[in-house]
């Protein structure tokens, strides 16, 4: 079955013509890998605009957007506040390579809705952070090894760029070339939710593990969220070894609560890593923690690390704006109503189509997964059935539904979604389920 057939195709001349274009300077002709559609096929539209909840690509194409730029964009897309006071800030001087005072002001927000991060260090990306975020816990410790979850992606550094290999945990196996070995040896890889085995591993070895890593509510296998007691588990188990526990919230940070995973689980981790939301928009990243370690780093202490455009006022502004805008009481309750009522009527229309699916949320994340089984981990996540998910997606995206162009990707909603979006994005669902259940 063939979604060519069914649906009114959208065209995308021009978006081909500039893909095309793009492979002469890109790998793949993207920037990043998931932007090549290379899980669902297809040519990537090249987006012209984007206001509030809706995208425009260059051959003229609508779209309600559900990817939000990979999680920054929740209060939508050009928000006016945030607009004005980039318009401001790149009037002024858009870095300086100095301190200012926007700087302390973020980070004083940022403080203020996670306590546990007593201090903090801006980067530029969330990579940036998580890698830091490493070599502060191996200084700190004077440990190597660390260990991170299957399916939980934190960046491209390279020691986290390792998957489990045969066993439930093992040492890691390179998920991209160019990774020394002797790197990917020092990363343990267990399976996300397996606390029985993470508790196995730290009484064998835990004196040599500097960190366990983990996304609180993982967003890069699909949104998975934590079994009962798994992080009180893994905050238990770090304690006891002397380990330093490290929340990636770079996706959940300010997206599924105002104080993140962290506040909503009541978790205290040692470490934080942050991203996406708190810029705005813009390239940034933080990490931060308990002021014992975070005292380590240069020029206070022996863990280096810099960045020429860190805390620059384009993103401290834009940040500043955005968790002021989040910081009124109705947001997250708002955001969760929406996206509650969105996930509950797709899972209903395809429960009587008698389609087997899952829809995993938190807060305004969730995905939907073409499995009878629930997701618990990456293996449960990759037992989905990928076919009918592009089937899915191409068909969506012809609607006019733009969402992450794969199976392992968390969705997202937004402020600025309405009503009006809710219900044409559920025809589209009942418009392919018409077809796909014939």
């Amino acid at each position: 079955m063939g979604y060519e057939r069914i649906f009114t195709i959208m065209q995308h001349t021009k978006s081909k013509q500039a893909y095309e274009h793009a492979k002469r300077f890109f790998p793949g002709g993207v920037n990043s890998p998931v932007r090549a559609f290379g899980s669902v096929g297809g040519t990537p539209p090249f987006i012209l605009k984007a206001q509030g909840s809706h995208l425009w690509d260059i051959d003229g194409n609508e779209y309600i957007d559900y990817v939000g730029s990979w999680g920054p964009a929740i209060l939508g897309h050009a928000h006016p506040n945030v607009s004005a006071v980039l318009t401001h800030a790149v009037t002024t001087g858009t870095s300086f390579g100095a301190p200012t005072l926007l700087e302390t002001e973020l980070a004083e927000l940022i403080t203020q809705a996670l306590p546990s991060m007593e201090m903090l260090r801006f980067v530029n990306s969330g990579t940036e952070a998580t890698m830091s975020a490493l070599r502060l816990a191996r200084g700190v410790t004077k440990r190597k090894k660390i260990l991170k979850f299957e399916g939980c992606y934190h960046g491209h550094a390279d020691s986290l760029l390792v998957k489990a290999g045969s066993g439930a945990a093992t040492y890691g196996e390179s998920t991209s070339a160019g990774v020394p070995d002797m790197l990917a040896h020092e990363t343990i890889v267990c399976s996300y939710n397996d606390l029985e085995r993470v508790t196995t591993i730290m009484t064998e070895m835990g004196n040599e593990i500097a960190a366990i890593i983990v996304e609180p509510v993982v967003g890069n296998m699909g949104c998975v969220l934590p079994a009962s007691g798994f992080l009180k588990g893994l905050r238990d188990l770090t304690t006891k070894h002397g380990t330093l526990l490290i929340f990636d919230e770079v996706m959940t940070g300010f997206r599924v609560g105002f104080t993140g995973a962290q506040g909503k689980y009541g978790i205290t981790p040692d470490l934080t890593c942050l991203g996406k939301i708190i810029g705005g928009g813009l390239p940034v990243g933080a990490y931060g923690g308990k002021r014992q370690f975070m005292e380590q780093i240069a020029p206070l202490g022996a863990v280096y690390q810099a960045g020429t455009l860190s805390g620059n006022p384009l993103a401290m502004s834009a940040g500043i704006e955005t968790l002021k805008l989040l910081s009124h009481p109705e947001t997250y309750t708002t955001l969760e109503e929406k996206t509650v009522k969105l996930t509950s009527e797709i899972s209903r229309v395809l429960t009587q189509a008698d389609i087997a699916h899952q829809i995993s949320q938190c807060g305004s994340m969730w995905t939907l997964f073409f499995t009878k089984n629930p997701v618990i981990d990456f293996d449960s996540a990759s037992k989905g059935n990928n076919d009918r998910f592009k089937r899915f997606f191409h068909a969506m995206l012809d609607e006019g539904i733009y969402l992450p162009p794969s199976p392992y990707e968390a969705a997202f909603m937004s402020l600025a979604h309405t009503q009006s979006d809710i219900e044409k994005t559920l025809e589209a669902v009942q418009k392919w389920i018409s077809h796909e259940s014939k």
